[in-house]
């Protein structure tokens, strides 16, 4: 049977056969790790599982640590893995490669981790911010308050659906 390369994961694929290689998994973004850097990985998720319930799941070449929203994120690279943490606030740190504002309330900070060794404090207290920011958020955000119409505003709505009404039984 003809067989043929994909393009993307580059993996042999026989006629016919059901392939998507954009449905990755953990142990496939894991696999071609050296053993300084699988010794990392694991370090860093056994870290990250005992923070306490949470979706980890890999997505096109991550591995996401999600509750209601990701609160952090893996690359693996070549020569490091690349650990994307949102905090609330930005941290200055050596450790830090770069920072920047990722939304209103959330601050990205990408660290490469190339040693079992780095998977300690302060990056495992960063870790758990991460974790609990989804709880701080949620305490301190404020309920939306909804405009009540004044009565001004309210004849003025009856005054244009008065005009629309009358402008559509003239034509």
């Amino acid at each position: 049977m003809a067989a043929r390369e994909c393009y993307h994961c580059k993996q042999l694929i026989e006629e016919g056969e059901p392939h998507d290689c954009w449905t990755t998994t953990e142990a496939a973004l894991t696999a071609e790790l050296s053993d300084d850097l699988r010794d990392a990985w694991d370090r860093l998720r056994e870290t990250a599982a005992e923070l306490g319930e949470q979706r980890i799941y890999a997505s096109h070449n991550s591995i996401m640590f999600a509750r209601k929203a990701c609160h952090f994120f893996v690359r693996p690279r070549k020569n490091f893995l690349e650990l994307c943490v949102f905090l609330g606030r930005t941290v200055r740190s050596p450790l830090i490669v770069r920072s920047d504002q990722s939304s209103r309330t959330k601050v990205y900070h990408l660290i490469q981790i190339r040693h079992r060794d780095q998977v300690e404090a302060p990056l495992t207290d960063w870790l758990r911010e991460a974790y609990e920011l989804q709880d701080v958020l949620a305490a301190t955000r404020a309920p939306v308050k909804r405009a009540t119409k004044t009565a001004a505003t309210k004849k003025m709505t009856k005054k244009k659906a008065a005009t629309k009404k009358t402008a559509r039984t003239r034509r």
